[in-house]
């Protein structure tokens, strides 16, 4: 069984991530066809990475076994036929053309398409937001650094009564049945090379990736650390990191070179960190290393071991510049946001009238 998926992928996130999990969990082949740079401007607004960053960042998702690049922004039933697929599968949101037209509705005619569950609290949207309005309320501190929040930010009109259920300013709500969902399960075998890497790894990108890929290529097996958002912001500053330390374990754990993660490692690499997880190497990219709160090397210890290198990715991407892209183009994203938020309320409002009137694989739904 193949199936299709499609999308922009801008800002590949965990959401996207678990709703490709979803759709290969209905078949046996996932294809994901991926929009290029010039669908996205027309039909939704400026994307943030460009559409090569995006075709790699999709490819790297464990449950994907091929990209289509340039996929069109509707999709057809020439397009599934073409690929060989059964169905087409997407969340149960709505995404709509510049026209306003149901970019699926085609293949809900045809009865080729299916839904999976959305991935509440998270959207690219949502991100750009959290970078254009600076805000620290996602972040987990304190007596609440591993607990649930589902409140919102209360700035700029980001609450709930003022935004849709699909952008805004959001938590997302963490369980152990997501991440043992996301997990491999996998357990090194005996002779295994593991390599232990550690940082905040922040808005996934293909600076990460690049970098996930070359130190893999010295082992068989990869663990990745995760510093707590308060460790992240002792050493980033600002509102950093935009996503929470539940948010950025999903997103790593979706990259198919990772073989674990552990969930808030301590900034400094100790000897019990690396005789429990049988580490033979440590890992750091060509980025600054930042002194311990006590000023120490956070990597004494490896390097006294002799078990540490410095891994050049050759990608000179960096969440900092990330966010100046989103910064420098602030207006556009805004506007983009307020567009995207303005269509969604229409498109709900419309869904739910057709739905109530049973036209829902029938007609098309087109918001003036």
């Amino acid at each position: 069984v193949r199936v299709w998926c499609d999308g922009c992928y801008d800002m590949v996130h965990f959401g996207h991530a678990n709703s490709l999990r979803q759709a290969k969990a209905m078949g046996d082949y996932l294809i994901v066809g991926v929009h290029t740079d010039e669908e996205i401007a027309k039909h939704k607004g400026p994307p943030v990475f460009t559409q090569q960053e995006r075709y790699k960042m999709v490819r790297a998702i464990k449950w994907v076994d091929e990209v289509v690049e340039g996929a069109p922004y509707v999709t057809t039933l020439e397009t599934l036929d073409k690929y060989e697929c059964d169905a087409c599968v997407h969340g149960d949101d709505i995404t709509m053309t510049a026209d306003g037209v149901d970019t699926y509705h085609i293949v809900k005619a045809a009865n080729r398409y299916k839904e999976c569950k959305r991935t509440e609290g998270v959207s690219t949207t949502d991100l750009v937001g959290r970078m254009l309005l600076m805000t620290r309320q996602h972040q987990q501190t304190g007596a609440s650094e591993y607990t649930v929040d589902g409140g919102h930010s209360s700035s700029l009109s980001t609450d709930a009564s003022a935004r849709s259920p699909w952008t805004g300013v959001s938590h997302f709500l963490p369980t152990t049945r997501k991440i043992i969902q996301f997990s491999s399960g996998l357990v090194p075998k005996p002779g295994d090379r593991i390599v232990y890497v550690a940082g905040a790894f922040d808005l996934f990108h293909v600076g990460h990736l690049d970098f996930l890929a070359a130190v893999r290529k010295k082992g068989d097996f990869l663990i990745v650390g995760l510093h707590t958002d308060p460790a992240v912001n002792r050493y980033k500053g600002a509102n950093y990191p935009i996503m929470n330390l539940h948010e950025r374990v999903l997103s790593v754990l979706a990259c198919k070179y990772v073989s674990e993660v552990v969930i808030g490692a301590p900034y400094s690499v100790t000897d019990d960190l690396l005789d429990q997880l049988k580490v033979d190497l440590v890992c750091h990219g060509t980025t600054e290393i930042s002194p311990d709160e006590d000023g120490n090397d956070p990597y004494e210890v490896p390097k006294r071991r002799a078990m540490f290198e410095i891994q050049d990715s050759g990608n000179t991407m960096t969440t900092d510049r990330i966010v100046e892209r989103i910064i420098e183009h602030r207006l556009e994203f805004e506007l983009r946001n307020n567009k995207k938020e303005k269509k969604e309320k229409l498109a709900f409002a419309a869904y739910m009238k057709a739905k109530e009137q049973g036209k829902l694989t029938i007609d098309p739904i087109k918001i003036e």
